[in-house]
């Protein structure tokens, strides 16, 4: 699941902060509203985030943040990235 470039940049973000609004995932990502609604629920959907709706002074809110699923496959994920690396590197 977060293979995927999109998915792979907005699990990135959330690794480095603890919680990030939509806009700011939206402004960073230079996303659509609905493409990073799309990748977002495919990634709540797998259990690798939650999404909190709230209100901040009088305007709707939504934040996202990684679970502790989440975190895991992130973490996992770049471990098998920087093998597969490790072993490109040895293969020269």
């Amino acid at each position: 699941v977060i293979h995927e470039k999109s998915r792979m940049a907005i699990m990135s973000m959330l690794a480095g902060s603890p919680e990030l609004s939509f806009t700011e995932l939206r402004n960073s990502l230079k996303m659509t509203d609905g493409n990073l609604t799309t990748h977002i629920r495919t990634l709540q959907k797998s259990g690798y985030i939650s999404v909190s709706k709230s209100f901040r002074e009088n305007r709707p809110l939504t934040t996202c943040t990684l679970t502790v699923s989440g975190i895991r496959a992130f973490n996992d994920y770049v471990s098998l990235l920087e093998e597969i690396v490790k072993q490109a590197q040895r293969s020269k």
